[in-house]
């Protein structure tokens, strides 16, 4: 193996035990410690930087890039367990739990255009940085017990079993890419260049629908992984075409529309 490949493959196991959380190396720091040359140490750096492991920047050197959650596509996944699997701890800043009325949420969910719902918009945190703003909509007359839930360490479909008797089974998700107001990227901690998606979902029970949301995530903690195993596709359910021109609603967090929701 070449020199750069052999240096990859013990930066690799280094960052796998959990070296470098707090600094990484400088290319001076490693040519000095593994006696290679500069040229080595850069092509090895590359690599891991290709492979999405390290940034690098003139004058700021190297660093580790945060670990992002993953997330896989095809089952109504449960944002709460999917962050705390992955070993971080999930708490939630609730922004509004109260009944209100929207007229495109209500068609979503095949409500009368005054029909009450539940609103509940949260601010998703992983070990107490912001991740994901959520807005969610559900049928008064389904949901109304979620309004005595405290949602600071509860995922929301949870407290739907526990105390409406619903558990969602289908429904379907669209992810975009968007770009936040500046109101949401000020609650979400994100630059002003920052990626972000914006998500959209339709949870039922059956053919009910339980609840509508729309969320704008940051794309640099957070990552979709689809996997397939025999090519066969259930599209017994199938979001609604944009192109059917439904009218926008501003996202979580006012402002122009960015994107719509999906987690729970």
């Amino acid at each position: 193996m070449p020199l750069w490949s052999q240096l990859l493959e013990d930066l690799r196991t280094r960052l796998k035990a959990g070296e470098f959380v707090r600094d990484f190396p400088s290319d001076i720091e490693l040519t000095r410690h593994y006696g290679v040359s500069r040229q080595t140490v850069r092509e090895a750096l590359r690599r891991l930087q290709q492979e999405g492991v390290i940034e690098r920047g003139r004058g700021r050197g190297s660093f580790v890039r945060e670990r992002p959650i993953e997330q896989h596509l095809g089952t109504l996944y449960s944002l709460f367990r999917s962050v705390e699997e992955q070993g971080f701890v999930q708490e939630s800043v609730v922004r509004s739990l109260a009944v209100g009325r929207d007229e495109e949420a209500a068609a979503m969910l095949d409500c009368r255009p005054d029909e009450p719902l539940v609103h509940l918009e949260r601010l998703r945190m992983a070990d107490g940085r912001p991740m994901v703003l959520d807005s969610s909509w559900l049928p008064a007359r389904l949901a109304s017990p979620l309004l005595e839930a405290d949602f600071h360490r509860t995922a929301l479909y949870r407290e739907l079993e526990l105390r409406c008797g619903l558990r969602p089974d289908a429904g379907w998700e669209r992810v975009l890419p968007v770009l936040p107001t500046p109101e949401q990227r000020k609650l979400l901690g994100m630059g002003a260049r920052a990626p972000a998606y914006g998500v959209e979902r339709l949870a039922c029970q059956g053919r009910l629908p339980v609840e509508w949301r729309h969320s704008v995530i940051r794309a640099d903690r957070f990552s979709f992984v689809a996997r397939w195993e025999d090519g066969r596709v259930d599209a017994a359910f199938e979001p609604p075409s944009r192109s059917e021109g439904r009218p926008a609603t501003p996202p979580p967090g006012g402002g122009a529309p960015a994107g719509r929701g999906g987690s729970r």
